[in-house]
């Protein structure tokens, strides 16, 4: 496949800066898959689309304050410092004029926060940094003095984080939203519940590689990065006995798509989905590397709540995936010549 295939124009003037308020009246468009249907609403009919025994998974990773500012080896240079994540005792980063920047520098955010350039991996534009304080330390920091990393196309900074974030974050680890969330306000997500939906919350802490433009001609040559995952023995028991008593199983996100999908081919669950051992009805807790592309076998998921993306990003290859080329290309010829807003604050898609 050829990424030219994943491309559109997209005026500038429907990239949405902010989410609707309140969120959950942001427009919907609804795309029957197997019909070749396309429907307009507004987020807070889903529930007409939803039915009782129906299994949204949703997720809940919180945002923190990834873009911080350092200055090297007590010099006047600074530079911008993007923490991505934490791994073995070593944060992976993106630095601001990073060839500047040399294996065993200094960075000095303040007198309690400091850290040395361990190592640096040109192909991918990343470092990896040795902080002299712990994790939450760390976090703590970023908190209180980094800012909101929004996408570049959000020309105005958030005044606060809850407004890039979803309603329902509880665990702290990611640099970019799980924007499909934005949608549900706690009202609605009660108003759902009671319908006998059966709501479960994984966690799959979103990094800049979800993001990173398919620089390659050819799709399959693109290189995807590891995001870490957690699924309790719960949510994974929950979402096989959905599967085994053919009950949706509905994605909110690409994600939470990538998180279930990937899980499913590292325990190698197969329908129709029994007992547990290594079915595929465990737990997991750990990275997942996985690029969803067309042609791809989904193993869990029935359906998909998602924003409109970016052209030629691994995102819209992924929804392409599940609804088809040339539905998804119909949907958003509509979505643009209706003006629907797009990307991470803008307007949702449901794919059934």
């Amino acid at each position: 496949m050829k990424i030219n295939d994943f491309d559109y124009y997209l005026p500038e003037k429907l990239i949405a800066q902010s989410s609707t308020e309140p969120r959950d009246c942001s427009r919907l468009m609804v795309l029957r898959r197997n019909l070749g249907q396309i429907e307009h609403q507004h987020f807070y009919n889903i529930v007409d689309y939803l039915r009782s025994g129906d299994v949204p998974v949703l997720n809940q990773t919180k945002v923190f304050k990834a873009r911080l500012k350092a200055k090297i080896d007590n010099s006047q240079r600074q530079i911008e410092v993007f923490l991505l994540r934490s791994v073995d005792g070593q944060w992976e980063a993106l630095l601001g004029g990073a060839r500047h920047t040399d294996i065993g520098s200094k960075l000095i955010f303040n007198d309690q926060l400091r850290a040395e350039v361990i190592s640096k991996d040109f192909e991918v534009g990343s470092a990896y940094l040795k902080f002299y304080q712990s994790d939450d330390q760390v976090l703590d920091y970023c908190q209180q003095y980094g800012s909101i990393p929004v996408p570049p196309y959000v020309k105005n900074q958030p005044e606060k984080l809850e407004q890039y974030q979803t309603v329902y974050a509880k665990e702290t680890g990611s640099v970019a939203a799980p924007t499909a969330g934005f949608h549900f306000t706690i009202e609605l997500l009660e108003k759902i519940k009671n319908m006998g939906v059966r709501i479960e919350y994984i966690t799959l802490h979103v990094g800049v590689g979800t993001f990173r433009p398919v620089k390659t001609e050819i799709v399959e040559d693109h290189v995807m990065h590891a995001e870490w995952v957690e699924i309790s023995d719960r949510v994974a028991k929950e979402i096989c006995r959905a599967k085994q008593e053919c009950r949706r199983v509905i994605a909110v996100g690409t994600t939470t798509t990538r998180a279930l999908e990937g899980v499913a081919m590292q325990t190698r669950v197969s329908p129709p989905y029994e007992g547990g051992g290594r079915g595929g009805c465990e737990g997991y807790s750990g990275d997942i590397n996985i690029f969803i592309k067309p042609g791809f076998e989904f193993k869990i998921i029935d359906g998909l709540i998602t924003n409109f993306h970016l052209p030629k990003s691994t995102l819209l290859i992924l929804v392409s995936a599940l609804a088809g080329n040339d539905l998804i290309k119909k949907a958003y010829n509509q979505a643009i010549e209706l003006e629907y807003k797009f990307y991470s604050f803008g307007d949702a898609m449901f794919i059934i």
